[in-house]
This record gives C-alpha cells, structure tokens and sequence, in this order.
C-alpha cells in the first residue's frame, strides 16, 4: 500500500554510462540547484530524496540491461512509496521510449537526449540559458569533463550512438573558454575533453578540424594545468593537434583514440574509413612527433564475420604496437545499426575468449611499460584518499580508466587535489606505487 511521502522535494540524479552521460547529468544539476531546487547525486538510500531522475546508457546489450535494471528498482520502489517520483532520461530513453512506456508504466516519464527543457519543467524548474556551461560537477574537485560537441557525423556500422545523440554539433570556442573559465574559479585544475568524436571538432562551425584552435585558447585559461583528449576518430586526425601537445606543457601528452579493429577486411565492413596501413603510420607519426606520449585504445571482438585469421592480425598488431593503456569489448548486435543487417556469426563464448585473450596480452604489455617507471619520478595529481593509500594519477592517466598512482597514507601525507612530484617505488600491471620527493 502506498504511503504518502512526508519528504521534502529532493531530487536525487543517478547517472549511468559514459563521461558524457557525466557531463549531461552535472548540466541538469546546475539547472536545477539555480531554480532553488533541493538535488543530490547519487545519494546513499537514507537520503535520496522523493523525485529520482535516471540518467540511461542505450550503447551495448550490458549497458542497456544496467539502465533496465535501475529503472525496475526505482519504479518498484515507487509502487512502494518507497519515493514519490520516477523520470527518465539520456540514451536508451531517446533509443526505446515508445517501449520503455508500455513494459514500464510506473515511470512519470520519460525524455531524451535533447529534452532538457521540458525534464526541468516536468521538475518544476525552468530552463536558464544564461546559465550556459554553468554546471554542478560530481567528480573530484581536480578535474570535470568539458564536452566540446555533441553527436557524431560517422556511418561505423556497429555503432548506435548518431540514433540517440543526432549529427555533430560543436560547441563555439568562445563558450567552451568561458565554461573552463568558471571551472577553474572553482578549483578544477584538469580538464578532460569528451566528444562522441574530437576529431570532428569545429568542422560544422567553422568549416575545418579546429580542435587545435581550441587548444590554442583553452591552454591560456589560468589555473588550468592539464588538458586530456578523448576519443579522437583516427581517420582525418588534425595533426597540428600533435605539434601543440608537443609545445604547450598544460597539453597532456596522452590521447583516447578508439581503433577498434585492424583486420582491413573488418575495418571495411565496420565503415571505419582507414586500412592496417594507414593506422599504422598514424600511430608512429604520433609517437615520432611526441616522443613518450601514452596511447590509449579500445578494441571489438567478435564483429559478424571475424574469422580466427583477422583476430590473429589483431593480436598481432597489439604485441607490435604496445598500448600504453586499452580496452576491449565483446561485439553487440545493435538494433537499427548497418551491422545488424549482417548475421551476428561468432558465438557469444568465442567473443568472451577473444577479449580475453587480448587483455591477457595487454596485461603483459601494460606490466613490462610500468616496470620501466620504477626509479622514475612523475607530477601527479591526488585524485582522493581510499583505504589506506592517497590515490594519485600521473599525465599519462585518465581518471577511472586507467592505471593509478597507490601512496601509503600511513607514511606519506599529500592533500588531495593538488599536484605533487611522485616517486615511483613499486609497480604490476594497472598499478604504481609512490612516494613523494
């Protein structure tokens, strides 16, 4: 039997998927906290609040089961009076609305990707557009994501993302500078670039790959020390981008440049518009024009029509190309994507095996890399204090992906969020233990 909740109006906003999703959910915060609304993130059970907002991941079949299942748990706490409101927003609402609200009445409603205004209506909050790139950040103090676009222009053929984000709209430089402005008022000393595509950047605006302009302008930003870039497009890469990471130091000579595959037969069928060959050269002409710069990847297995012979030159080029950090992920037959006209051929035990097999490989790699930092000393910055140690991060790490810096907090004593000179005492394979100099 329901209850009527006694609870004041508290909005509790729970964020599923990427660093986008991240992102977006930090801009409705914003929205909300300047219409005086009470709004947390992620709170512990006693103090969620009454009005929940989920904030869905559509991409692959795991994600989707993930965002499902969250919904069910918060409707079912609805129907027992548990809270008051349930909405729902981001990518699998945008994906699968029209059947999210047959199977799951219970949901007040649910808004897609580019409903903001009407979700803060539905929340008794109106939209502010003076409020542009004002927002309420749920990571540590030290860093925030800066979205520099939205969408993505790309045909990959695996890929769901255009269905539920539409076609590349970059933001303006000048917003972009006015928004790491105000993030570095509040002490956020790296930021992260995040698009579906920073390659694409400025090519709808300005009529060119203009993420180097952006860096130029970004770079200038006082307080600001570290710039990070994620998820570059290979093909068409703006290669002036390598000569200003080489210059400016505040560039961190690190990039998130998603692969994918390197078999030339599947990189055609996935639309990815580049060879083995050309991939391969552009690897090293970044590794020539920025010597010591960490590569990061992500890889498929198991697209339709993988035989053992394509995963084998993956393999193969994995071993050749030492990645300092990857990721690798079972291929997911999407719905509406060009791939799923083809026949999702490898089974599902196959594509577990493979992906395996290459992060046992990259283990390996990663290990005999982080070896070579022993003795090694490094500007790190101190994310946060967790057990027993201070966890940092070197330039050559993003947060949450990839390897972090252990400090014994019985010994050492850093303060978090600040940058502090790292000695590297001890390493395995996604871990480096330090101590401060």
């Amino acid at each position: 039997m329901r209850t009527k909740s006694l609870k004041k109006n508290k909005i509790n906003v729970i964020t599923l998927g990427c660093s986008k999703n991240v992102y977006d959910s930090e801009v409705l915060m914003g929205q909300l906290r300047a219409s005086g609304k009470d709004v947390t993130h992620e709170a512990p059970e006693a103090e969620e609040g009454n009005i929940i907002v989920i904030n869905t991941c559509g991409f692959i079949d795991n994600a989707k089961a993930e965002s499902v299942n969250m919904i069910l748990e918060y409707a079912d706490k609805k129907e027992r009076g548990l809270v008051d409101k349930v909405f729902v927003t981001g990518c699998l609402s945008e994906r699968y609305r029209p059947d999210l609200e047959k199977e799951i009445p219970n949901v007040d409603q649910f808004f897609g990707t580019t409903e903001l205004p009407q979700l803060l209506k539905a929340l008794g909050a109106d939209y502010k557009h003076e409020l542009l790139g004002e927002r309420l950040t749920t990571t540590p103090k030290n860093y925030a994501y800066l979205k520099i676009s939205e969408g993505c222009d790309r045909p990959c053929s695996f890929c769901a993302i255009p269905l539920m984000r539409g076609k590349n709209v970059s933001q303006t430089i000048e917003k972009l500078v006015k928004e790491a402005e105000g993030l570095a008022k509040n002490g956020v000393k790296e930021l992260i670039l995040i698009a579906q595509d920073l390659t694409y950047y400025g090519l709808d605006l300005y009529k060119k790959r203009n993420l180097g302009e952006l860096l130029e302008a970004l770079v200038k930003v006082e307080g600001i020390e570290w710039i990070r870039l994620h998820y570059a497009f290979p093909t068409g890469f703006p290669m002036d981008v390598l000569e200003i990471m080489k210059r400016e130091p505040k560039i961190c000579n690190y990039i998130d440049i998603p692969l994918q595959h390197i078999s030339d037969s599947i990189l055609k069928s996935m639309r990815r518009g580049t060879t083995q060959a050309k991939t391969t050269k552009l690897l090293k002409d970044f590794r020539e024009a920025v010597p010591g710069m960490a590569i990061r990847t992500t890889l498929i297995v198991g697209y339709p029509g993988e035989t053992q012979e394509d995963f084998n030159i993956l393999k193969d080029f994995v071993q050749e190309m030492k990645f300092d950090r990857m990721g690798c992920f079972a291929y997911s037959h999407e719905e509406n994507t060009h791939a799923y006209l083809l026949e999702d051929d490898v089974p599902d035990t196959v594509k577990q095996e493979r992906a395996n097999e290459i992060m046992e490989l990259q283990s390996q790699i990663s290990w005999d890399l982080n070896q070579e930092k022993v003795g090694q000393v490094f500007k790190c910055i101190i994310d946060r204090k967790e057990g027993g140690h201070f966890v940092g991060r070197t330039e050559f790490d993003s947060p949450d992906v990839d390897n972090e810096v252990l400090i014994d907090a019985s010994k050492h004593y850093v303060k978090t969020g600040e940058f502090v000179m790292i000695k590297i005492i001890e390493a395995t394979e996604f871990d480096l233990y330090g101590e401060p100099v």
